[in-house]
């Protein structure tokens, strides 16, 4: 029987690979994932906002990566610098931000490390209650922008010929993302969370023959990658967050030895 922690690390993992199925494959399409990367490391800034105005760390996380996606939705309309120029900029300032406010709180002890890398098996009922909450309204609102999403990938400007509020739903679905980011956060941490959206949705695409089968199919290995990696973080006391994200791997790499759908 399962000890209660490693239930809730289990029923919280889950329901972040559920979440990060669609998001994923919505990364995969539109090759954003140096955005989902600028957005897991603004996460410790977010960590320390956090700590300064004494509210929710998780809140804290999400404020900070909401009011990043609309900096980055605005700051792409520019044409001074090139996407991935800017996207490096505010990752690293972000996180080296979050790491120098932290140095100056001195009665604040942070384990850095469970940020970093996660540290799944310490949720709890409050945190199983962000990941559901806040995985299951992100994914509610991607449901909703799914079909013009799904244009605008597949062709933008035609999109926005057909009548499609192009910017409403791109600014739309970078709000969501980042709401999904901050709840993966506890579960691999901020230099792993995009591992958890690229992986098993590139694992999925070999298979898949309509983008809503890629989506189901990148939850699906998501969620044997969350139970193969505490499975082993169980029995070979390997850190669990990082477990998954080889889980995933070798998933991954599995799947090429699976003949490649017709």
């Amino acid at each position: 029987m399962l000890d209660d922690f490693m239930l809730r690390a289990l029923v919280g993992g889950l329901g972040v690979a559920l979440v990060a199925g669609p998001f994923g494959s919505f990364v995969v399409w539109r090759r954003l994932a140096y955005f989902g990367d600028t957005l897991a490391h603004s996460a410790l800034l977010g960590v320390a906002l956090g700590f300064l105005l004494e509210i929710n760390l998780t809140l804290g996380i999400l404020v900070v990566c909401q009011l990043l996606a609309i900096l980055l939705f605005f700051s792409q309309r520019q044409r001074q610098l090139a996407s991935d120029t800017l996207l490096g900029i505010l990752s690293h300032g972000a996180l080296s931000l979050g790491l120098v406010a932290l140095a100056f709180m001195e009665d604040v002890r942070v384990d850095l490390v469970a940020y970093l890398f996660g540290d799944i098996l310490a949720i709890g009922t409050a945190d199983l209650g962000w990941i559901f909450g806040g995985g299951g309204l992100a994914s509610v609102g991607l449901l909703f922008l799914w079909k013009p999403l799904l244009a605008i990938t597949i062709h933008e400007d035609l999109a926005r010929v057909e009548g499609v509020p192009v910017d409403r739903i791109n600014w739309a679905f970078l709000a969501l993302i980042a709401l999904a980011v901050a709840v993966m956060m506890k579960v691999v941490g901020l230099l792993l969370v995009t591992s958890l959206l690229i992986i098993p949705a590139a694992t999925a695409r070999r298979f898949a023959a309509t983008p809503e089968m890629m989506a189901l199919l990148a939850s699906l290995i998501g969620c044997l990658a969350v139970g193969g990696g505490l499975y082993g973080s169980f029995y070979w006391d390997s850190p669990a967050g990082p477990s998954i994200v080889v889980a995933a791997c070798m998933l991954f790499l599995l799947g090429f030895l699976v003949p490649k759908r017709l």
